[in-house]
């Protein structure tokens, strides 16, 4: 009888520095598990948490506050974006977090390594040094993709669009090890819904009206409140619904507000992906997981914020590729939203877009060139 192999072991290093990193890896671990069953086991490390030397320890803590500096993010970001400043910055850094890194390896033994987080790439290959540990990296921005995603060692960088790939090979990436998935999601977003009509019924919103999808993220970042009040007094034809997150304070002001359109407030919630199906319009930030989840979704996008050097890229995206607009004030929104209802072709032409460029299979693909690099299709398992 022949022995049944163990299964195998895979390493995800990620941090809760913006929502995407944690969401990215567990749609991964989601589509592994789906793909592979008892074949795999999964281990996620926060590499700031979890590994690294104070103070940076604390950055998970210290990310929320930090993009609320946008013009000092944009510097720090810009004067950090390019191999060579990149590669100095991670080498100046290595004698102080080497033994962080070292002790990562030694306690979290795995067969592969998977990073969906930039700062991770340059320490754990270069501790890594000579030892035969297969390394891919899952990029998680868009398309203004920062220096440090991009290690010329790494197996193999899964990126999530063509302008992506364009700046790995900038970076030095050899063609090879770069490949073109899309930014992976969680199940739930791509996965047959129910009708529209009926997540209308279900949530109690009228069926007669559009209804607009205003959402912050999961911090409820952004003017929310100056743009719910703006659409409530200027568009009174539309519903309302409004996502305020984690932030409570917030969701308590709102509910207190007298709004002269049918409105519906919600704090942090799991049925994202049946909110958007059961929406016309979509007014949010310009964050990479926001982005992929609505073109899997075909709920065109006003988009009002970004942050600066890393989602740039993700607006001038949307914008030109037509599946949505580009509404940094509430007043702009506002008239965004009067163009596209009183232009109902302009919006379905952004459906159409959303529909050319969502890519709902990423999660899958990703886990399938795991599997590939694990030979997992070949081994027999119990």
């Amino acid at each position: 009888m022949h022995p049944v192999p163990e299964p195998a072991r895979i390493l995800f290093l990620f941090s809760d520095t913006g929502g995407g990193h944690r969401s990215a890896a567990e749609a991964i671990i989601e589509a592994l598990r789906l793909e592979y069953e008892n074949k795999i086991s999964t281990e996620m490390v926060d590499i700031f948490l979890e590994v690294a030397p104070p103070p940076l320890d604390h950055l998970p803590w210290l990310y929320p506050k930090l993009v609320r500096l946008p013009r000092a993010w944009e510097i720090g970001f810009r004067l950090s974006d390019g191999d060579r400043r990149a590669n100095l910055l991670a080498s100046s850094a290595w004698p102080y977090i080497r033994k962080s890194v070292h002790r990562l390896i030694a306690q979290h033994s795995c067969d592969l390594i998977v990073s969906v987080h930039p700062m991770a790439n340059a320490p754990l290959m270069r501790a890594l040094n000579r030892q035969h540990i297969p390394f891919i990296t899952v990029v998680t921005d868009l398309v203004t993709t920062h220096a440090f995603w991009y290690h010329p060692e790494v197996d193999l960088c899964l990126v999530p669009t063509s302008q992506a790939y364009d700046r790995g090979i900038t970076f030095g990436m050899q063609p090879e090890r770069l490949r073109v998935v899309g930014l992976p999601v969680a199940s739930r977003f791509y996965q047959p819904g129910d009708d529209p009509a009926v997540l209308r019924r279900k949530f109690g919103w009228p069926h007669d009206r559009p209804i607009v999808l205003l959402a912050g993220g999961g911090e409820g970042m952004g003017p929310i409140e100056r743009t719910a009040r703006e659409i409530s007094a200027n568009c009174p034809s539309v519903c309302l619904v409004v996502i305020t997150g984690r932030n409570q304070e917030l969701k308590e002001r709102l509910e207190k507000i007298a709004w002269r359109i049918p409105t519906f407030i919600y704090g942090f919630v799991t049925e994202m992906p049946d909110f958007m199906r059961a929406s016309d319009i979509l007014v949010t930030k310009a964050g990479p997981g926001t982005i992929s989840e609505a073109l899997i979704a075909n709920i065109p996008m006003i988009l009002y914020s970004r942050l600066p050097g890393q989602e740039d890229g993700n607006v001038e995206y949307i914008v030109s590729e037509q599946a949505g607009v580009w509404a940094p004030q509430p007043r702009k929104i506002v008239a965004a939203l009067k163009d596209w209802l009183s232009n109902p072709e302009k919006r379905l032409q952004a459906v159409a877009a959303c529909k050319r460029l969502a890519r709902p299979r990423a999660a899958k693909e990703t886990a399938q060139i795991i599997g590939e690099y694990l030979n997992l299709k070949e081994q027999v398992y119990q």
